[in-house]
């Protein structure tokens, strides 16, 4: 008999304030900092928060999309996610409350692989569904723009 997994889990973090501007964060068995640049008074051992939203965006599009992919029958090869961001800056320097801090996402997928164009927006589709972090920025109310591109 098979082993039915749960459709709701729990995920946890534990974030230290090590300073005014780091946090080291433990999930699962790592440990990781989200701090500022320098430039902003950090020491710079790792992205600051809205700099480490981005990059999970990229690790989700690129989880979820090579799992689409292979769902598909699909080769995408490696894919290279570029994310460019129109960001309010007014929330985090305490100016006024945003509603939308992330106004606008661009998100470039290029794939290596032997996808045809038809194959790769069939992938890019089912990715628009199931990745998580797209559909917290979207739900958020910012603009997400996603194109699929072969190198």
């Amino acid at each position: 008999m098979a082993l039915r997994q749960k459709t709701v889990v729990k995920l946890r973090s534990t974030g230290r304030g090590v300073s005014h501007s780091r946090t080291d964060v433990d999930i699962r068995d790592l440990t990781f900092s989200i701090d500022e640049p320098e430039a902003r008074g950090g020491t710079n051992l790792g992205p600051a928060p809205t700099e480490a939203a981005l990059a999970a965006l990229a690790g989700c599009t690129n989880v979820i999309g090579n799992k689409c992919a292979d769902k598909l029958g699909v080769d995408v090869g490696h894919l290279t996610i570029e994310i460019t961001c129109e960001f309010d800056r007014r929330g985090v320097t305490l100016e006024e409350e945003i509603d939308v801090p992330f106004v606008a996402l661009r998100q470039v997928v290029t794939s290596d692989g032997t996808a045809s164009e038809s194959d790769l927006q069939r992938v890019a589709s089912d990715v628009a569904k199931y990745c998580p972090l797209s559909k917290l920025f979207e739900q958020s109310g910012t603009a997400l723009e996603t194109i699929w591109q072969q190198a």
